[in-house]
């Protein structure tokens, strides 16, 4: 293990400074010099930058648009900032698609995307060739009669030709909308039956690991819930065919990218679905691409030279977050397969053959190589590690720099599918806290308020927006008068985006997340976030995943506080020794108030298709809603564990 270059900024461990010569050699310090040339302004340091980001919004997102050099845009930035409503950029005309294979810093013949697959050997694609790949597939789908505003669905895997069909659908002005493969029909008809696709454009199968998963059926079941579908592209990815078949033949026609209005939806991603339909999100291509070049150049750090790669499917939003890179002359590596095939150190070898220098993951990713005792293969190309997807405890980042040194920047951030992006993250001019995330990023005005709406500094909150963002939805499909909208973000703060995340922001800018506000921990007044009981009950060897939830006393009582466990398999029953064990731990590690009433083993936790765990709805089946309508069993990924809360729902009411 390396020694950590650690020192104690009061009880907090800072794991990595910024270099003293950081604002020489990065994006964000080229960024910081053209505010300083053209616009005359100077920051002291990164929180006085984010400060004028979010209250001087016309400046920021401007500063932009130019710094980025995209077409001339004549009107206002911002018609007016009330949420929801804020209009963005209302004469400005531009394309996502052109935007992205402008590919700043390409020659021709320079590699933009390394495709990696357990189905098929690697596909690597030039700028040329991606240029040529999206020129053919935009011919072949005005050959199936796709135009402005028509819907393209792609049941298809993390794999270079699910770029060329996002790109070719934006050049026309259509709208791109995928699912990944490992959907089951319910799944994907609850999305898509929503947006009526044109087009369905379709893998036979794939292999996950070792393992050949055939999807045909599944494909012949979307085609006959979906009515409005005209055509349907299948691949034959299974046997190794590379292109979108007919979508691929030669074409006569340049490629071309109509000039769309800043708010033009681009793609519709979807809600979990946990609890009733999937929220269709639509995103437009000005508010997408002006926040993915802020967050990948000025955040990430990516440039030419730089290789991208973040573990993701289809179904989730760092897959769309990934492909932008491009626009700010990142190549990118995407892999498709089991992550865990053969063993943990799979995706660290892959990112050294494939010299990524950006690799992204989940906080389960690496806690669950930090659990397995993984020491990963070396890369020395790695500048930046990125972790989402949950909260990322202490003894994680500690994880990270004992085994990974101290050179690379750990980013953690958060943000969700509503935003396609992040909006507390890290940035090359800050240092990283242990079990913190380092800063709210530039243009997200992210506060935390007190129950009364009140912002407060140093203690737990509510994660509120105060102010609009480009990258906020367009709206959802078919919600014609905003309802939806307004019900799902700003019911509870009128006028502020209310994203249902406990946050802590210090008084170093640092914020710590601590679960989802709508799963609330509440013991004697005093709330508690889920995040910091799995770190310690999931730190133990004995138990290999879990879920906390609180149910209320409806007669003001404490109500009870209950504990799931899944132990690992050659443990067998979960006895009294262990429970006191746990009970210990959380005592010792939080507070006496973090100790359940009760403590049950389980055989699995329910989690979403993309890990997530479903704290809020086994809540409510312990409180006797029934299954069918406390979770969609087709957004989880395991469904038949909800079979076993369910008994102890009964066990509980009877009792």
């Amino acid at each position: 293990m390396d020694q950590l270059p650690v020192r104690q900024d009061g009880f907090v461990t800072v794991l990595w400074t910024p270099p003293a010569n950081i604002r020489d050699t990065s994006r964000i310090g080229a960024y910081l010099r053209w505010l300083e040339a053209k616009r005359g302004l100077t920051f002291a340091d990164y929180e006085a930058l984010w400060e004028w980001s979010t209250s001087d919004l016309p400046g920021f997102w401007s500063s932009i648009w130019e710094y980025f050099e995209l077409p001339p845009a004549a009107g206002p930035v911002l018609a007016g900032d009330t949420m929801p409503g804020a209009v963005w950029f209302p004469d400005a005309r531009l394309n996502y698609a052109e935007q992205v294979l402008r590919m700043p810093g390409f020659a021709p013949g320079d590699t933009v995307v390394l495709g990696y697959s357990q189905t098929r050997e690697p596909v690597l694609l030039t700028a040329q060739e991606l240029r040529e790949q999206v020129r053919r597939a935009q011919a072949g789908l005005r050959r199936l009669g796709v135009g402005q505003g028509d819907r393209v669905a792609a049941y298809l895997p993390n794999i270079p030709e699910t770029l060329v069909l996002l790109l070719a659908t934006a050049s026309l002005g259509a709208i791109f909308s995928s699912c990944a493969p490992e959907f089951g029909t319910r799944s994907v008809t609850d999305r898509w039956q929503q947006i009526s696709p044109k087009v369905l454009v379709a893998v036979d199968g794939y292999r996950y690991g070792d393992k050949v998963i055939d999807r045909r059926e599944e494909v012949a079941a979307i085609q006959a819930a979906l009515p409005s579908l005209e055509h349907t592209v299948l691949m034959s990815y299974v046997e190794g065919q590379v292109g979108l078949g007919p979508l691929s033949e030669p074409a006569d026609q340049p490629l071309t990218f109509a000039p769309v209005p800043f708010s033009q939806p681009l793609y519709v991603l979807y809600s979990s679905g946990t609890t009733g339909l999937p929220k269709p999100i639509v995103h437009g291509h000005g508010g997408i691409l002006l926040e993915h070049l802020k967050m990948l150049a000025l955040h990430h750090d990516l440039g030419p030279g730089d290789r991208f790669f973040w573990f993701s499917t289809t179904g989730w939003m760092m897959w769309n977050y990934l492909v932008s890179a491009p626009a700010v002359g990142s190549s990118i590596v995407m892999f498709d397969g089991n992550p865990g095939a053969p063993d943990l150190g799979m995706l660290w070898r892959l990112t050294q053959e494939a010299g990524v220098t950006y690799f992204g993951t989940s906080a389960p990713f690496l806690l669950a190589c930090r659990k397995d005792g993984l020491v990963p293969t070396k890369n020395e190309r790695l500048k930046g590690l990125g972790s989402t997807g949950a909260p990322l405890p202490p003894e994680g980042f500690r994880w990270v720099y004992e085994n990974l040194g101290h050179r690379l920047q750990l980013q953690s951030l958060s943000g969700g599918t509503d935003v396609c992006t992040g909006f507390v993250g890290a940035t090359p001019l800050n240092p990283v806290y242990e079990g913190e995330i380092a800063a709210r990023c530039l243009g997200a005005k992210v506060e935390a308020f007190d129950p009364a709406g009140k912002p407060v500094l140093g203690e737990l909150g509510e994660l509120v927006i105060t102010a609009p963002m480009p990258s906020m939805p367009v709206g959802f499909w078919n919600d014609d008068d905003g309802s939806r909208l307004r019900e799902a973000y700003f019911d509870v703060f009128p006028g502020v985006w209310r994203h249902g995340d406990w946050i802590t922001i210090t008084e170093r800018g640092s914020c710590v997340i601590t679960g989802r506000s709508d799963a609330t921990l509440n013991r004697g007044g005093v709330r508690l976030g889920t995040a910091e009981f799995y770190s310690v009950v999931e730190g133990m060897p004995e138990v290999a995943d879990s879920v906390v939830v609180h149910l209320e006393d409806t007669e003001g009582g404490a109500g009870q506080l209950l504990l799931f466990v899944v132990l690992q398999p050659e443990l067998g029953e979960l006895g009294d020794e262990l429970k006191a064990k746990i009970a210990r731990e959380l005592r010792t590690n939080l507070s006496p108030r973090h100790i359940p009433d009760a403590i049950h083993q389980v055989k699995a936790v329910p989690r979403t298709l993309s890990g997530k765990k479903l704290e809020v709805p086994v809540k409510r089946i312990l409180t006797g809603t029934p299954v069918e309508l406390a979770a969609a069993k087709g957004a989880l990924a395991n469904p038949e564990s909800l079979a076993e809360f369910e008994g102890l729902a009964v066990s509980r009411l009877d009792g």
